[in-house]
């Protein structure tokens, strides 16, 4: 079989002695997550989970966007970083309950 040579210390592989590359039989699924059942809370844990489900805690970045539009509205000027988030999320908190 013959080889064909680019270069003096360059050595070419023939195509017929290339490992073949093989298909798997079974499909592969990529992050298949496994879920538990979800179960009827038991009867000790119905207040506890009406008390989880009312309270809403706001994500970061609904704080983090009211609190852009009370440093905004003061014309981007002044004020504290911490009290227009401390703000916003105590507001965001009083429309959930709400």
């Amino acid at each position: 079989m013959p080889t064909n040579r680019t270069k003096e210390n360059e050595i070419a592989i023939p195509a017929a002695s290339a490992p073949v590359r093989r298909k798997s039989s079974t499909p592969h699924t990529k992050h298949a997550l496994k879920t538990p059942p979800v179960s009827a809370p038991e009867a000790d844990n119905v207040d506890e989970v009406a008390a989880s489900q009312a309270t809403y805690t706001p994500t970061d970045s609904e704080i983090a966007a009211l609190a852009y539009t009370y440093w905004a509205g003061r014309g981007c000027q002044g004020g504290s970083p911490e009290e227009d988030w401390l703000r916003a999320e105590k507001e965001l908190r009083a429309k959930a309950s709400a």
